[in-house]
């Protein structure tokens, strides 16, 4: 079992001078290798069919809306699954949030806790360009929380990759990308592309209600 991680957005609260309104977590699930492969294999040959290169990379935010939907469509074939956390910054009113170790601990937990159940002696590869804070606190929570004495092996080995090297952490950035955009209700593509992969959608958990 393969689980690849991406995140959006910072654990910042000074909004209007910078700080994102949300902060977002995707978790992308292949229970099958094989299936992972595939999927790789088709973003890669996806590549030169929009860029005409294979060192290009997708990125949610960098893509135009033909290339996300393009992008989604297909790897929709595929069988993989997501989670997702969606956290609206705006509402947290916890002291506690203020810091971002605290912040990024609260999280860890609600994004692998919703997963947890579909969890067998899985390698998470986590994004080595993403957020080294989140990423860290991420690291530990992994350790301490989800590999419990009285539990199964959840988690058999977490690792770190680089996106432009790993199309499996880019298609985890355009699932993050499709479940952040569906919340910003001012855009007119805000239900687009997560209404392409909603099959494949477990569980996106907005918090605070």
């Amino acid at each position: 079992m393969l689980v690849f991680v991406d995140e959006s957005g910072d654990a910042g609260l000074k909004f209007g001078s910078g700080s994102s309104d949300h902060f977002v977590v995707a978790l992308i699930i292949f229970e099958d290798d094989d299936e992972a492969n595939l999927t790789d294999d088709r973003i890669q040959l996806l590549k030169e069919e929009v860029f005409s290169s294979q060192n290009a990379e997708f990125h949610f935010n960098k893509c135009r809306p033909s290339v996300r939907k393009r992008f989604l469509e297909a790897v929709m074939p595929y069988n993989f699954f997501y989670f997702g956390v969606i956290i609206n910054k705006r509402k947290l009113t916890g002291e506690g949030f203020q810091y971002k170790e605290s912040f990024y601990k609260y999280l860890s937990g609600l994004v692998f806790e919703n997963a947890k159940p579909y969890l067998d002696r899985a390698t998470v590869i986590l994004d080595g360009s993403g957020s080294k804070d989140f990423r860290s606190q991420l690291q530990r929570y992994l350790k301490k929380r989800i590999n419990s004495p009285n539990s199964s092996e959840k988690i058999k080995k977490v690792k770190i990759q680089d996106s432009k090297r790993n199309n499996l952490i880019q298609l985890a950035d355009m699932v993050c990308g499709a479940i952040a955009r569906s919340y910003k209700k001012g855009k007119k593509d805000s239900e687009d592309y997560r209404r392409i992969i909603r099959p494949r959608e477990i569980n996106v958990q907005r918090w605070p209600k």
